[in-house]
């Protein structure tokens, strides 16, 4: 971000404390950043988070929650009831990690070869717990407090087990919220989006299958080289003409590999590729479309396209009410200055969305500042989004569980 001072090396970015942080939360915010920078020394992968599980679950009990452990494998559920409210939020944070090799620099850098936390998920667990110890210690509120530490999101799994093994039904909320870090929005500053927050995200995997045979006679094989090549260009046209140009699509051939010498041609090529879109009805056309391409250009060459094409997890789509009311929450505890105007939808994908199809709800931006993108090996997370973020979650809990008005 313009203007913030330079970082020594092996040093997080800290920029000064946003306006509208709750002076409990601020006073303890070296023991919330030290919680993020343990928890950044020790990456874990999706359902292999049983590190990250632990010391959520012993915060959370020296503090006086009820804890769940276990629910989706290796996800934790904190339980805070005060007064006879009947009113129950909950709150979500995902704790794993990526299989990236760290490049930061910083000297709290991840200890775990290949692994790091390069989306922010341990920021995102420090802010969900400062929150929560502020709730415990010092919070105003009557009724029910979920707040859900979530596995795999970076898979795609971790919501949907959790709901599948009871998450609503054993700890019921009549709302749901969730947040990420966003870099190059102002840090602490938050960013609020009606309906489609995030894309669908989907996975396919493509065999062009042919008959291998010699580079100097290619007139005795089918070339699935070839047949590949004009996929990849076809699959380009599904966006411009068989999408709404007022909507949003992408189809992304990440992966191709064939063959291993200059003079042979070989029996397969694979390809493996996304499709991401905002609207459930644009998906389909995607999913179709990909398919038919695939299937008919492979043909059309003599060739023969498989297609695995598992339905990944949907777009997140926020609920107009619910995101009114925690834009409210927050311009009324940081002012209108600290909400980014016109935050824009992102086309990343987020398997919050699972929660969001269960429950109303909405998912928060919160800046990170000047940093590498989310997923690069030099991402660093911005400690100074911790305060901020946690009195955000504070404030929506103190506001939301209220007593019930006879």
């Amino acid at each position: 971000m313009s203007g913030e001072t330079a970082v020594a090396p092996g040093q997080a970015r800290r920029s000064s404390p946003a306006t509208g942080v709750l002076p409990e939360i601020a006073a303890r915010a070296e023991a919330a950043i030290a919680i993020r920078h343990d928890l950044h020394r020790h990456p874990e992968l999706a359902f292999e988070e049983h590190r990250t599980s632990a010391r959520v679950a012993e915060l959370l009990q020296q503090w006086g929650y009820e804890v769940t452990t276990g629910l989706g494998g290796t996800g934790v559920v904190g339980t805070l009831q005060r007064g006879q409210g009947s009113r129950r939020l909950g709150l979500r944070a995902d704790i794993d990690a990526l299989p990236i090799r760290e490049d930061s620099g910083l000297a709290y850098a991840s200890q775990t070869e290949g692994l790091m936390h390069a989306c922010g998920h341990d920021g995102h667990t420090a802010i969900l717990l400062s929150a929560a110890h502020y709730l415990a210690h010092h919070g105003n509120i009557d009724g029910t407090l979920q707040l859900v530490f979530q596995p795999a999101e970076e898979t795609g799994s971790g919501a949907s087990k959790m709901i599948a093994d009871g998450l609503f039904e054993r700890f019921p909320v009549d709302a749901i919220y969730g947040l990420h870090n966003w870099p190059g929005a102002p840090v602490g500053h938050f960013g609020f989006v009606d309906g489609p927050a995030m894309a669908s995200v989907d996975w396919a995997r493509l065999k062009v299958i042919g008959k291998g045979g010699h580079g100097a006679e290619p007139q005795g094989s089918i070339d699935p080289i070839l047949a590949a090549a004009h996929i990849v260009t076809a699959l380009q046209s599904v966006v411009s003409r068989n999408v709404d140009p007022r909507q949003m699509g992408v189809v992304t051939v990440g992966s191709i590999h064939g063959g291993q010498a200059a003079n042979v041609i070989p029996d397969v090529v694979e390809l493996k590729l996304t499709v991401r879109a905002y609207l459930p009805e644009v998906r389909d056309t995607l999913r179709r479309r990909v398919t038919e391409l695939a299937e008919q250009t492979a043909a059309a060459f003599g060739a023969r396209a498989e297609i695995e094409f598992p339905r990944g997890f949907p777009s997140v789509i926020n609920h107009p009410q619910q995101t009114a009311y925690v834009r409210k929450v927050a311009v009324q505890g940081f002012g209108a200055e600290q909400v980014v105007p016109d935050f824009a939808p992102r086309t990343a994908s987020e398997d919050f969305a699972f929660l969001l199809q269960a429950r109303p709800g909405s998912f928060v931006f919160v800046g990170n500042g000047d940093s590498a993108p989310l997923h690069s090996p030099r991402y660093v997370f911005n400690d100074a989004a911790i305060a901020p973020a946690a009195s955000l979650w504070a404030r929506l809990a103190e506001d939301y569980l209220v007593k019930d008005v006879a």
